[in-house]
């Protein structure tokens, strides 16, 4: 009996929990859903790459080429849709489902980063730009900063010369120092760095530039000049992702500058009276063919990226070369990047972003100064077209009889003398993160930075090829140097809504260490140019070769506090104080305070009733920022000069001194100056930002006055007047002051056809108001047959003015080119110079327009320059006839007969630095035009690729200007702050056509 019960008890107990489990299977069955459906925008066109997530968890999926998507979720979950440009919408879960999402009109919430934080785009109370960058890897840029070009009002972008990986000149609101640095610090990921060449444009996500001091103080003393602040990309939730980027592009000179065949050549030589040629000269060599190729550039980047709740990843490498319309000019850089963040625990964050670049290039030789030394570009007009590329007797050797002309050295020979130089560069930049969040409204972080650089530059000529390398029988050069910046951020953040009220507060410390070393080391006498180390040199030059080395440090306290009131009233305060290892102790300590205001009006009740004003929102603010970039690393320290002996000389009859053992001489290298301080911009800024029409219509305008003190100066002395030439002081004053205007529009919208404008103007005055010591500093001197300096930089001027004699035309009796006796002594001397020029424009202004149609999407970017003066020294020498070297084919228009109405003087006229080769510098440029098209198919559904994007780019296509020369956006003097628009043969920018391609899956 107990066994039959047994057996009935256990049979039931089977079918129970038979039951038991066919009942939770089909609840959890009916617990779970698949949703799926289909994302549109609002002209019903389907949304590629929507992030689809079921809030609360990590579950997601992204759509596909058609807009599709498909996801199992738990019944009554909601979903999250989300894009960039549109607005997120949250949606129950449902087994159909058409989810058509709506542009983000309002820009108002977008979140922008700041100074230690961020800050949502409506509360911002201070002058801040973001620069988009949705098309980046549809523009073949090298360096971010030509992503900034004509992006940003305020902001002005230069690229000095068009060689391969060349620099660019960013200005924000202008220059603010003579001596110093006047480039913008760059924030990379939260870490402070001086340049960004070592950053791929595709790695970037977002860019944001502080322009006035009360958004930039928060950075003390690296801020003067400006703040660009840039996040490079992360991964996200959801489906990993991988994206490829191809391009290719041509590039080809954009302009070419005729010059004198042989007979017209020899015509003008006659004329002058220097070289005697033989009759019947052939035109042997187009050196304008033989110099120019078409340059080729080659841009590959592939990144992949994923994450969930608790880990994300991104992943990047890449590869650029860009080869030079000069053959032996080129610039290739490989860049790696890691970005993970890894959330611990709930309070607990860490991070790490990795970047490695290794990047090399050669200029080319191109931009010497002036064709007789060394410069390319000049050189293809100044060779004579009847000369050979190689002596036919010296087959080896490049062809170098001029009769008689000892300054002409052709183009090839020119590049020949580079061909093997190479600069080499690579950087670690390395950070770690902790982020502490013990109280949701309380964050602690802290963060760690290695920065390490080593380049190595080397050159060598071989010793037969060129007329300079058999002078010196061959020679090399080796220059190193490292240098490894530590920096060390922690930074508390408090941060507090209740009711209407908002509160942010922060305070932290930063420490920066740099220690850099350096050695050179040079040779000469090589036998042949098969083993090209400075190890087969025969001689180590015992003058040129050493080592050196340096440190400086910086170590700052901020702080920071924010309120609003109801996003209407809003108020920020900054305090920073910075003490530099450069200043002496007394005076190392900076301070360096800034606050801003902001109004939203648009907020009060009686904007009630004007609905089509979206926001409208007053700000002003105030800020002082610090800058000591313009001294060395022991400025205020006395310094002394090392001076080798000859002790390889042999004493003379009656000398007695012991060569063989001497020892190194000392002397004094400065002035000591233990009173420098700080030199401090103070600037104050007011603006207005106006959004109407429902986010159709953004207008943006600031006006700002910037005053720099104590500019940091190395001061020359007067001949003997003490054991050195210089001194290092606090020398003067300076202002900027500008008018900034950025405008957006939607122009169409609401069919498949759209079309936005983005628009930017800026005017800046500059004037340099105070020099104590040293009242004049002259700068730039041009062709040595003038000799004399072209720029002048005194009180009441803006920097970099021109200076000379006024041209007043050719005299047609004559042919002399007359010079204006502007003191009525009746000659001209040198007291008849003055300002002959300007180089700083009245204003710069960029302005995109990006139309779309049914996956066709074009864009339209021009940017220009107006009011400003070049000074083209390139025509001296190619205009000049003042020796042997050919000229431009203008010169076939020069004064020859007495009566002869012309503008060319005569060959052999009197050369001054004059107004006659000063030349309006304003421009109009088409940048970019990139068509692109959205590839959809179901076969790309089926290989599962989200983005297929071929696209067509060219750049520089058209310029509008009336200068005379190759480009006018040149500046043979680099980055330079007091000189600026001289054209000397500075290598010119070239037109591409830039085919690519945009992959995802």
């Amino acid at each position: 009996m107990k066994k039959n019960r047994r057996k009935i008890l256990s049979g039931s107990r089977k079918i129970f929990f038979a039951i038991l489990a066919m009942f939770l299977s089909l609840s959890a069955s009916a617990q779970q859903i698949t949703a799926s459906g289909q994302v549109l925008d609002a002209q019903k066109e389907p949304l590629i790459g929507v992030s689809v997530q079921e809030k609360g968890t990590s579950n997601g999926a992204i759509t596909d080429l058609d807009g599709n998507f498909t996801l199992n979720v738990k019944q009554n979950a909601i979903l999250i849709f989300s894009y960039v440009g549109y607005k997120s919408q949250e949606v129950k879960a449902a087994h159909q489902m058409k989810i058509t999402l709506q542009e983000d009109n309002e820009v108002l919430d977008e979140v922008v980063v700041i100074g230690y934080g961020s800050v949502k785009r409506k509360d911002v109370t201070t002058a801040i730009s973001s620069v988009s960058t949705k098309d980046l890897d549809m523009r073949p840029i090298v360096s971010a900063g030509q992503a900034i070009q004509g992006k940003a009002a305020g902001v002005s972008v230069i690229q000095p010369n068009g060689t391969p990986g060349g620099e660019m000149s960013i200005r924000v609101r202008g220059t603010t120092s003579m001596n110093g640095s006047n480039d913008p610090l760059y924030v990379v990921d939260g870490v402070p760095v001086d340049n960004i060449k070592f950053l791929s444009p595709n790695d970037i996500e977002s860019m944001q530039i502080l322009k006035d001091a009360s958004s930039a103080s928060i950075y003390g003393s690296r801020a003067a000049n400006g703040v660009i602040l840039i996040t490079t990309k992360a991964g996200a939730a959801g489906n990993a992702k991988v994206s490829l980027t191809a391009q290719f592009g041509l590039n080809k000179v954009a302009d070419k500058v005729e010059s004198l065949n042989a007979a017209q050549y020899k015509e003008l030589q006659d004329e002058i009276g220097l070289v005697s040629l033989p009759d019947g000269l052939p035109d042997r060599t187009d050196w304008f063919d033989e110099t120019y190729t078409t340059g080729k550039t080659q841009n590959y980047q592939v990144a992949v990226s994923n994450g969930n709740e608790k880990m994300k990843y991104y992943l990047s490498a890449g590869y650029l070369k860009e080869q030079g319309v000069l053959d032996i000019s080129y610039y290739k850089r490989y860049n790696f990047r890691v970005n993970l963040e890894n959330q611990v625990r709930k309070w607990l964050t860490v991070s790490a972003n990795i970047s490695y670049s290794d990047y090399t290039s050669n200029g080319g030789g191109a931009m010497g100064t002036g064709s007789n030394r060394g410069g390319v570009i000049l050189a293809v007009i100044n060779t004579p077209t009847y000369a050979p590329v190689w002596d036919a007797l010296n087959p080896n050797q490049y062809y170098n009889n001029f009769y008689g002309v000892g300054n002409i050295t052709n183009p090839l020979e020119n590049m020949a003398r580079a061909k093997n130089n190479k600069d080499k560069e690579n950087r670690l930049l390395a950070s770690g993160n902790i982020l502490l969040t013990p109280f949701p409204e309380l964050k602690f972080k802290s963060t760690l930075t290695l920065d390490r650089r080593n380049a190595v530059n080397t050159t060598f000529l071989d010793p037969i090829s060129t007329a300079w390398g058999r002078n010196q029988y061959g020679e090399a050069s080796d220059n190193r140097n490292m240098n490894t910046v530590l920096t060390f951020d922690n930074v508390l953040t408090y941060n507090k809504n209740f009711k209407k009220h908002g509160l942010e507060v922060m305070a932290g410390s930063s420490w920066t260490d740099s220690d850099y070393s350096n050695s050179w080391i040079n040779g000469s006498h090589y036998r042949s140019d098969q083993i090209q180390t400075l190890n087969a040199a025969n001689k180590i030059s015992w003058d040129n070769t050493g080592t050196g080395a340096s440190q400086w440090g910086i170590m700052s306290f901020f702080g920071r506090v924010a309120y609003n009131f109801d996003s209407k009233y809003l108020v920020t305060a900054n305090l920073r104080a910075d003490g530099s290892s450069k200043l002496h102790p007394d005076h190392r300590w900076g301070v360096f305070p800034s606050f801003s205001a902001a109004w939203r009006i648009s907020s009060e009740k009686f904007m009630e009733n004007l609905t089509w004003i979206d926001d409208l929102k007053l700000r002003g603010g105030w800020g002082q920022t610090g800058n000591q970039s313009g001294i060395g690393d022991y400025a205020y320290l006395q310094r002394y000069n090392i001076g080798r002996i000859e002790w390889f000389k042999k004493g003379g009859e009656g000398d007695s001194t012991d060569y063989a053992n001497a020892v190194p001489t000392i002397s004094q290298a400065n002035l000591r100056t233990s009173d420098l301080t700080w030199e401090t911009t103070t600037q104050t800024n007011i603006g207005l930002d106006l959004t109407i029409l429902n986010g159709r219509l953004t207008f943006n305008a600031d006006y700002y006055y910037k005053k720099t003190k104590n500019m940091l100066m190395n001061v020359s002395l007067p001949a003997g007047a003490a054991a050195a030439t210089s001194i290092a002081r606090n020398e003067g004053e300076m202002v900027n002051k500008g008018f900034e205007l950025s405008i957006s529009s939607k122009n169409l919208r609401g069919g498949a056809f759209t079309w936005d404008t983005d628009f930017n103007i800026s005017f800046n005055r500059n004037k340099l108001t105070k020099l104590e010591l040293q009242k004049v500093y002259y700068d730039a001197k041009t062709a040595d047959v003038v000799n004399d300096y072209v720029v002048r930089n005194e009180p009441g001027r803006a920097l970099g003015g021109f200076y000379g004699y006024i041209s007043d035309g050719v005299d047609p009796e004559t042919g002399e080119l007359m010079y204006r006796d502007l003191n009525n002594d009746g000659k001209i001397s040198s007291s008849d110079r003055t300002y002959i020029g300007d180089p700083n424009p009245d204003f710069t202004y960029g302005m995109t327009n990006t139309f779309s149609w049914k996956g066709f999407n074009l864009s339209i970017f021009i940017q220009g320059s107006y009011g400003n003066d070049i000074y083209n020294a390139s025509r001296i020498e190619t205009e000049g006839m003042y020796d042997g070297k050919n000229q431009s084919a203008r010169v076939l228009n020069r004064w020859k007969i007495p009566g002869q109405i012309t503008d060319v003087p005569k060959a052999n006229f009197k050369l001054l630095n004059s107004t006659y080769f000063v030349e309006d510098g304003s421009y109009l440029r088409l940048k970019d035009v990139s068509l692109s098209y959205n590839v959809k198919g179901k076969l790309l559904k089926k290989w599962g690729i989200t983005r297929l994007q071929p696209y067509f780019t060219a750049t520089n296509l058209l310029t509008w200007t009336s200068y005379s020369g190759m480009d006018p956006e040149v500046n043979q003097w680099g980055n330079s702050g007091t000189v600026q628009g001289i054209d000397w043969g500075t290598y010119p920018h070239c037109r591409s056509y830039v085919f690519g391609i945009n992959v995802e899956f």
